[in-house]
């Protein structure tokens, strides 16, 4: 018996089964670009999403001996898509990154206030979420807005294709910025206050709601077997967040992907004034009757941009230095890296900062440069920002939801033990590792396996699949060594930027 659970990013779509103990049986990825049309546009054809997930779960099924006992779909958030009658696409994905509703945005703020929207939501205004963007649809494209029945999520617009309502569960509907999460019902003040009727936003439920079953005409689609349960996951981070066992007070989910992002777990929502300072957003969980608290900052992309520099050809192509894979490339700078701190400095804000001031005009800093600065020196440096950063953060973090210990982390940067090691010591936390690389699809299949009766209860799965690989503990005399470089990031971070053209 296997929990097959799919992942869909704004990038990529990724497909895992699972034992019902946690093990990995199969998993396929598949990649896919998002459309720039235009400055601050960021787009992409839903269909994309949808042959991404029929490729991976294909993959994933010839690999299989064990039975499919239920199917997940998580995603991440503030994509939506315009949905026709039918539930077929009438415009193409807009996606989180995609910033083009300033006015609207600014506007929504106007009208119904910073702090009556923080309190209400959980978050503060931000061109990101669906519901200024789809004002903006009804000013400057009014033959979708008026066309569209629907304005769903990646796993509404999925559920949609496979014959089933479009629900969002409320970890995802809480992204929307109409939402009322102590209620988990949309915000009929909020969307008044903007003329949006909630019958054209999708029906909220909880996560690991059974939407329905894979029907006969979408089963060879998905190369799984009909009858099977489907399962509405999540937003990734709560997911992930459950995928490492953060489901109640005390630890801190670390996600380390191209943004890295802290995550607690809570009985209420925070929403305190450390809380709103901070600008840290506070939503429904995936685990019934929790909230989740996030702040986060760009991680990945520094390195990815670092690596692509280093490998990729004047036409922007990875070329034949590159023949080996990134992690290969990544392990050969971090066995030659300097010891001790490399005395330079670097801001990872390619592309703004976020908590606490959510600058979209920072930019990335390297300081210190000289004629011996190379490569493993900078692949370090850019280590020691994160670390930095992190650290930053993280003191912010715990002002609003309490001290902590412990950090759990999953993603991409947990692969990098000398990563590992500068969070721990410059952050003062115990940071685990566990066992599966892939909490977020872990997340899935514990939400699977509980809605078809496999596990009694979200307790009981956490207990039965997530366990801890190794621990990095926090090196003091590390952080004694790193104070200096440490006092100087603060100085670089705190440098008022202006925008480029001001």
């Amino acid at each position: 018996m296997s929990l097959l659970s799919v992942d869909i990013g704004s990038s990529a779509c990724k497909a895992v089964a699972f034992t019902l103990d946690g093990e990995i049986l199969a998993q396929h990825s598949c990649a896919y670009t998002p459309d720039f049309p235009k400055p601050c546009y960021a787009e992409i054809d839903a269909a994309r999403f949808w042959d991404a997930v029929c490729t991976c779960t294909q993959a994933v099924a010839k690999e299989l001996r064990d039975p499919v006992r239920a199917l997940c779909i998580s995603s991440h958030a503030e994509t939506f898509i315009p949905i026709s009658q039918a539930g077929e696409a009438i415009g193409p994905a807009i996606l989180n990154q995609d910033t083009r509703a300033t006015r609207e945005t600014a506007w929504i703020e106007e009208q119904f206030g910073l702090k009556r929207l923080f309190e209400n939501t959980g978050l503060v205004p931000h061109p990101m979420y669906p519901v200024p963007k789809i004002l903006w649809l009804r000013k400057h494209q009014p033959q979708v807005f008026s066309s569209a029945a629907s304005f769903v999520t990646v796993i509404g617009y999925i559920l949609s294709r496979l014959g089933l309502p479009p629900y969002v569960d409320y970890s995802l509907a809480s992204r929307f910025l109409a939402f009322n999460i102590r209620g988990r019902r949309w915000a009929e003040d909020i969307l008044d206050c903007v003329d949006l009727k909630s019958d054209r936003l999708p029906v909220a439920v909880p996560a690991g709601t059974i939407a329905g079953e894979l029907k006969a005409s979408s089963a060879s689609q998905l190369g799984l077997p009909s009858g099977i349960p489907i399962v509405l996951g999540g937003h990734d981070q709560p997911c992930a967040a459950l995928g490492l066992g953060v489901i109640g007070p005390g630890p801190v989910a670390d996600s380390m992907g191209t943004y890295e992002c802290l995550l607690a777990a809570s009985d209420s929502p925070i929403l305190s004034e450390s809380a709103f300072a901070a600008r840290l957003n506070s939503y429904c969980h995936v685990v019934p009757d929790k909230f989740a608290t996030i702040a986060y900052f760009p991680s990945g992309i520094m390195l990815k941009w670092f690596h692509d520099l280093l490998y990729a050809d004047g036409d922007g192509q990875l070329g034949s230095a590159a023949e080996k894979s990134e992690s290969e490339h990544y392990t050969f700078l971090e066995v030659h890296t300097p010891s001790g701190p490399t005395g330079l400095c670097v801001t990872p804000n390619l592309i703004g900062t976020c908590n606490p001031d959510f600058n979209p005009h920072a930019r990335g800093i390297i300081y210190g440069l000289n004629p011996g600065s190379g490569r493993t020196e900078i692949y370090k440096a850019i280590l020691e920002g994160l670390a930095c950063e992190l650290s930053q953060i993280a003191a912010v973090f715990a002002k609003a939801v309490g001290d902590f210990e412990d950090i759990y982390a999953t993603g991409g940067g947990a692969r990098s033990s000398l990563g590992l090691k500068l969070r721990a010591a410059l952050t003062g936390k115990c940071v685990h590792v566990m066992e599966c690389p892939e909490a977020v699809c872990l997340g899935g299949a514990i939400l699977a396996g509980v809605a078809v009766g496999e596990y009694r209860n979200i307790s009981e799965a956490v207990g039965q699949v997530v366990r801890k690989a190794a621990t990095v503990l926090p090196d003091p005399d590390l952080a004694s060594a790193y104070a200096p470089q440490l006092k100087q990031y603060q100085w670089l971070r705190s440098l008022p930027v202006l925008p480029v053209n001001a």
